[in-house]
C-alpha cells in the first residue's frame, strides 16, 4: 500500500525520521498531519519499539498506531555500512533530518551532523536527547518518568497530603515532541531566507522545565517552592474540583468577572462584596474559609443542576470526564477530532487526529493508516532514490533493507 500524498501547509517537505517510541515520532506526526512526507526508518529486526506495547488490535499496537498515521515505513539497519549509504542518499533527498539517539550514536553511525551538513547544507537536523547534547549527563539514558522527577513537575503534582506523583500524560515527551516540531518549524522559516540549515540540540528535560512557566516564576522571585494543590491552583479561588450532591465538577473562576458571576448564581452576591474576597489576593489570602464556603453551597445540588445554573450564569465549570467520556462528548464528535484510517491489518481504526484547522483552505482527506514494517522500502529505494532491482537484491541479501514481502506482518512479541 503506497503512503497517502498529504495536503497541508507543510506539502512538498520531506522528513527523514530516525526517531522511536514517543517524543521524536510524535513530532513527526505533527509535521506529518501538516502535510510532510514523513519517512520512517526502522531497524529491520523489528521496528520501532512500540510494536511491541499491548493492547494490540489483531497483532498490531495500539501504541503503534496512536502516533505513526501519515508515514512512510523503510526497514533499514542503520549498523551495516550498506544501510548507511542509504541512510546518506536519503538524507540527500531530505529537508528535515529527526533523531532521538543518545548523544555520540549518530557519529559512531557516520551520521554526524558535520557529516549530514556536508551532504546538505540547507539540511535541517533536530536531535533530541533526555539531557542535550553537552554537558556532563548527556550520555545517561533517560525517559519520561525521569524526566518529570528532575524538572520538578512531580514534585507540585498530587494532593497536598499526598506524595509526589507523575502526571497521567506522558507531558516530557509529549511537550519535547511539540519543542521539536516547533524547532524544526522556526528552523525551516530562518533557511527560506538565509538557504542555511540548522542544528537543533533539544533537551527533554529542558523542554519540561520549559512548560512550567508561571510555577518556576514562583520560585524565581521568592526563592519558594510551589507546594502541591491537588486540583486547585497556587493564586487563584475559587479554582479546581469541588464535590456536589452525586459526585464533583470543576471551577475555574480565574478572573474577577466570573467570580462575580459565580457569586450571583449560586444566590450569595454579599460574597462578591465582602472585602475579604474582593480581589483575587483576597480570596487567595483567605483561601480556606472562602473554599469552606464554596463546597457546603455546592453540596446542596447535583452536577446536572450546578450545570444548568452556571451554564445560564456564563460561569467557566465542566464534568470531570473519563477518558471515554471525553472522547464520545458531542463537542468533540462536532469538531471531528476522532477519526478512522483502514489498517490492512487491524481494520477500521479510530483515532484522535490532529487539533489544527486552517479555515477554508487543505480540507483533510483520508488519513494514512500507521505503517507496516518496511511496508514502503521497495517504493521509497525504487522511486525515490532509483535503486535497480540488482542493487535491492544486493541490500537485501546483505540484510541491510527489509522489504514487507520478507515476512508480511510479524506478531510483536512483548519485551
Amino acid at each position: 500500500m503506497a503512503g497517502k500524498e498529504t495536503i497541508g501547509p507543510l506539502s512538498g517537505l520531506r522528513v527523514l525520521d530516525l526517531s522511536r517510541v514517543l517524543a521524536g515520532p510524535f513530532c513527526s506526526m505533527i509535521l506529518g498531519d501538516l502535510g510532510a512526507e514523513i519517512i520512517k526508518v526502522e531497524d529491520p529486526s523489528g521496528g520501532d519499539q512500540t510494536r511491541t506495547i499491548p493492547p494490540f488490535v489483531n497483532g498490531v499496537s495500539h501504541y503503534f498506531l496512536a502516533i505513526n498515521r501519515n508515514k512512510k515505513s523503510i526497514a533499514v539497519d542503520t549498523r551495516l555500512p550498506e544501510g548507511r549509504e542509504v541512510i546518506l542518499d536519503l538524507v540527500r533527498q531530505s529537508d528535515v533530518v529527526l533523531e532521538n539517539f543518545r548523544p555520540g550514536v549518530m557519529d559512531r553511525l557516520g551520521l554526524s551532523f558535520e557529516v549530514l551538513r556536508a551532504l546538505k547544507p540547507d539540511l535541517v537536523v533536530c536531535s533530541i536527547s533526555g539531557f542535550g547534547q553537552t554537558g556532563k549527563m548527556s550520555n545517561l539514558p533517560s525517559f519520561d518518568l525521569i524526566t518529570q522527577a528532575m524538572s520538578g513537575v512531580m514534585s507540585i503534582n498530587g494532593e497536598p497530603d499526598g506524595p509526589p506523583t507523575k502526571l497521567g500524560l506522558p507531558m516530557g515527551d509529549i511537550g519535547g515532541g511539540l519543542w521539536a516540531a516547533i524547532g524544526v518549524l522556526a528552523a525551516l522559516q530562518a533557511r527560506s531566507r538565509s538557504g542555511v540549515g540548522a542544528h537543533i540540540d533539544l533537551s527533554l528535560l529542558d523542554g519540561l522545565v520549559g512548560l512550567m512557566g508561571y510555577l518556576a516564576e514562583i520560585y524565581l522571585v521568592t526563592g519558594e517552592n510551589p507546594a502541591r494543590v491537588g486540583s486547585a491552583h497556587h493564586s487563584v479561588v475559587p479554582y479546581g474540583r469541588y464535590p456536589v450532591k452525586d459526585g464533583h465538577i470543576v471551577l475555574a473562576l480565574h478572573v474577577g468577572t466570573f467570580w462575580r458571576k459565580f457569586c450571583g448564581a449560586i444566590g450569595r452576591s454579599d460574597l462578591a462584596d465582602n472585602p475579604k474576597y474582593r480581589t483575587t489576593s483576597d480570596r487567595r489570602d483567605n483561601r480556606d474559609e472562602l473554599e469552606a464556603i464554596v463546597i457546603e453551597l455546592l453540596q446542596t445540588r447535583t452536577a446536572e443542576e450546578w450545570h444548568v445554573v452556571l451554564h445560564d450564569a456564563d460561569v467557566p465549570h465542566g464534568t470531570v470526564n473519563t477518558v471515554g467520556e471525553a472522547l464520545e462528548q458531542d463537542v468533540i464528535a462536532e469538531r471531528g477530532l476522532v477519526q478512522t484510517y483502514q489498517h490492512p491489518v487491524a481494520g477500521p481504526t479510530k483515532v484522535v487526529g490532529s487539533p489544527l484547522r486552517f479555515t477554508g483552505q487543505y480540507e483533510a482527506g483520508p488519513m494514512a493508516a500507521a505503517p507496516l514494517l518496511g511496508e514502503h522500502t521497495e517504493e521509497i529505494l525504487t522511486g525515490l532514490l532509483g535503486y535497480d532491482a540488482d542493487r535491492i537484491r544486493a541490500l537485501r541479501a546483505a540484510k541491510a533493507i527489509r522489504l514487507a514481502v520478507d515476512s508480511g506482518f510479524p506478531i510483536p512479541k512483548e519485551n
